[in-house]
């Protein structure tokens, strides 16, 4: 079994007594959902101060992954542990076995922190090792500043700890802690990284979106919101709302001055995310609006639309730089999603209005058929994020073929990953993000079967393709788990 050490927000263990051990609970609970998912031999270990995780050795990279994805972690050590260690003598030597070959030509030291009961201190463990090492191994010497091996332990009681990596992990707090809210999600940079970073802060976040683009733009951010689920969210089952807005923007259209387009239509999003926010009993809602970027973002613009809802609407990236917002939406895997999503927001407006009179709006506002919005609320789509793909699926079947023995298919494997899987039929390597571009330079006389690693993004982006291009040569590559 491999070890995991895995050190808590700094500001959980500055909570009060009562708070930290909530949250503490909180995090341990969402790990064992998660990580039961991976594999159900999987052990989590809490403590006041920090848990522990035990992997099956074949589970290491993903339970990595999951672990440096989990909000509540801000540092994760991978060690190697062994217990009886109740002397010097056992220790040196058990590290001389671990390291003494990968110290030729190095320069190393050895750190250790120690706790317990012990006849001897953390210095004179350091001592005894670094010595037996120097004695023992082609080392080129200790170097206490600079060296090129760090040698980190913790030893507890008779428990040593050999720690062989660190990292860093996401911070925040455990999703679970800090209650819900709704995020109004169109897919694009700001509303992907606004979702994450509350995502990151502990807030169980849910999503709505507003349907102005078709099937192929919903299915787009459908599968943003479950790529942001399962990296950072799946500790807790969320909502995907969709609200069709193609008659809120027909009306619109119909009594709405042009300039004052684009300020109404976001009021009219917050208006429907509070009256879905109710019946879910949400108290806030999310944006990604960012002061100043676009024409309804003006201050005077946010408080214009702000108006309209009772609820706290928070906006973590109001002053926070776009090329800063896509510096995170690179790090974080969403950089591709936004970059082929439409943006539809904005083509309503023409000679938008940048400092919006409230007497005026009031007058606009008053002209509008709210029956409109209240039936686009009534005729919303609620589905959890884990049927997601079932929903698109049953809308319009995509076939998933399971065999492709009997076949005259080309699969196109559609994982970010450079490595392309290796078949005994025609394969092309085009990732997900370059797909709708690059398949419309593909010959129609073929048969496409798409391929990922658990079948659920080629699911989603076939039914993209049938939907935008009307690409029926297109089926889901699925083989048989073995």
């Amino acid at each position: 079994m491999q070890k995991f050490i895995l050190k808590l927000f700094p500001e959980i263990m500055i909570k009060g007594s009562s708070a930290k051990r909530q949250m503490t609970g909180q995090l341990y609970n969402n790990l064992l959902t998660i990580l039961e998912r991976v594999n159900k031999d999987i052990k989590v270990v809490k403590y006041s101060d920090k848990i522990e995780v035990f992997t099956p050795k074949e589970f290491l990279p993903e339970v990595r992954e999951k672990l440096l994805n989990t909000p509540g972690i801000e540092q994760i050590l991978e060690v190697l542990q062994f217990n009886g260690m109740d002397s010097l003598d056992k220790i040196k030597t058990k590290v001389r076995e671990l390291f003494a070959d990968s110290l030729k030509d190095k320069t190393f030291v050895v750190r250790v922190k120690r706790s317990g009961k012990h006849e001897f201190k953390s210095i004179d463990i350091e001592r005894t090792v670094g010595g037996h090492l120097l004695a023992n191994s082609e080392a080129k010497g200790v170097q206490l500043k600079n060296p090129d091996i760090t040698l980190q332990m913790e030893l507890i009681q008779d428990q040593l700890n050999i720690i062989t990596t660190k990292y860093k992990g996401l911070s925040g707090f455990p999703i679970g802690t800090q209650g819900d809210i709704l995020s109004l999600m169109s897919g694009g940079f700001d509303s992907t990284v606004a979702s994450y970073l509350t995502m990151k802060r502990g807030i169980k976040t849910h999503f709505i979106f507003f349907n102005l683009g078709g099937m192929a733009h919903e299915i787009g951010v459908k599968q943003v919101a479950l790529y942001l689920w399962n990296k950072f969210g799946s500790s807790h089952k969320v909502k995907f709302i969709s609200v069709p807005f193609d008659d809120v923007i027909e009306e619109i259209f119909r009594s709405t001055p042009p300039t004052y387009m684009g300020v109404t239509l976001k009021r009219l999003m917050l208006i429907a995310s509070e009256k879905i926010a109710d019946t879910m009993e949400i108290d806030a809602l999310v944006t990604g609006e960012s002061i100043a970027q676009v024409s309804s973002q003006t201050l005077r613009n946010l408080a214009l639309i702000d108006q309209v809802t009772n609820k706290l609407v928070l906006r973590p990236l109001a002053t926070v730089n776009k090329p800063e917002i896509i510096n995170i939406a690179n790090e974080i895997g969403t950089r591709h999603f936004a970059e082929n999503m439409p943006e539809y927001c904005g083509v309503i407006s023409q000679n938008p209005i940048t400092h919006g009179s409230f007497k005026r709006m009031e007058k606009v506002a008053q002209k509008f058929n709210y029956e409109v919005l209240d039936k686009a609320v009534k005729d919303a789509q609620h589905l959890s994020i884990d049927e997601i793909v079932e929903d698109i699926s049953n809308q319009a079947p995509i076939e998933v073929i399971d065999d492709i023995k009997n076949g005259n298919y080309t699969v196109i494997d559609i994982r970010p990953e450079e490595e392309c899987i290796e078949l005994p039929c025609e394969t092309l390597k085009i990732p997900f993000h370059k797909l709708k571009k690059e398949f419309k330079k593909l010959p129609k006389d073929k048969e496409y079967l798409l391929y990922c690693d658990k079948g659920i993004m080629s699911q989603l982006h076939a039914q993209y393709l049938r939907d935008a291009d009307e690409a029926e040569n297109v089926k889901v590559y699925r083989p048989k788990e073995e």
